[in-house]
C-alpha cells in the first residue's frame, strides 16, 4: 500500500533497442550451457516447444536474455515468455516436473506486460527444493515461433554468468 501512494512500485522504464532483426540472446541462468537434446523431457528434446538450448544452473536466479516485454508468466512461477522487438518468442522453463510444485520455491519480480533489460532477474528460485521436488534443474530456453528464424547459432559447452554471456545468436526473417 505504501509503496503505490509514494510512487515506490514504478519501476524504471526500460529503453528497448530498435528492432533491427538481430537478437543475440544471453544465458537465462549461471550455469552450463548444453544441447537442447540433453533435457530428460521429449517435449523439449525433441523440438516440439521449438528450438534452443539448455542451462544446468548453478544459482537459483533466471535473468532476462535480451530486452523484450514479458507476454506470459506462468501462475507457478517456473516458466515465462518473452517477446523481442524483432518478435521473437524466447520460453524459460525452470527446470523439469517443476509445474507441479505448484509455485512452492519460486519468486517472480516480473508480471505479464513488463519491459526487461537483458540481465534483469525475472525469477529467484530455490535449487535444493527443486532438487528434492522435481525431475531436474535443467532450464531449456526455446524459440517457439521459429517459423521466423531465418538463422540459429547456438553457443554450447561453455560456463556461461545469467544475464550476461550470449548464448544464442538469432536472425529473424525481414
Amino acid at each position: 500500500m505504501l509503496k503505490k501512494l509514494f510512487g515506490l512500485d514504478k519501476k524504471e522504464e526500460v529503453e528497448m533497442p530498435q528492432a533491427d532483426g538481430k537478437d543475440l540472446l544471453a544465458s537465462p541462468a549461471t550455469g552450463e550451457v548444453v544441447s537442447i537434446t540433453e533435457v530428460p523431457d521429449p517435449t523439449f528434446s525433441e523440438k516440439m516447444m521449438g528450438d534452443g538450448l539448455a542451462v544446468k544452473p548453478s544459482e537459483g536466479i533466471i535473468s532476462a536474455p535480451v530486452h523484450g516485454e514479458i507476454m506470459q508468466l506462468f501462475p507457478t512461477k517456473h516458466a515465462v515468455g518473452i517477446k523481442t522487438v524483432n518478435g521473437l518468442e524466447v520460453l524459460i522453463h525452470i527446470g523439469i516436473e517443476t509445474v507441479n510444485m505448484q509455485g512452492e520455491g519460486f519468486k517472480a519480480f516480473v508480471q505479464e506486460g513488463d519491459k526487461v533489460a537483458k540481465g534483469d532477474k525475472l525469477i529467484e528460485f530455490d535449487m535444493d527444493l527443486v532438487n528434492e521436488k522435481a525431475e531436474s534443474t535443467i532450464t531449456p530456453m526455446v524459440i517457439t515461433n521459429g517459423d521466423i528464424v531465418e538463422q540459429m547459432e547456438k553457443h554450447e559447452g561453455q560456463n556461461a554468468v545469467g544475464g550476461e554471456t550470449t548464448v544464442l545468436d538469432v536472425t529473424v526473417k525481414q
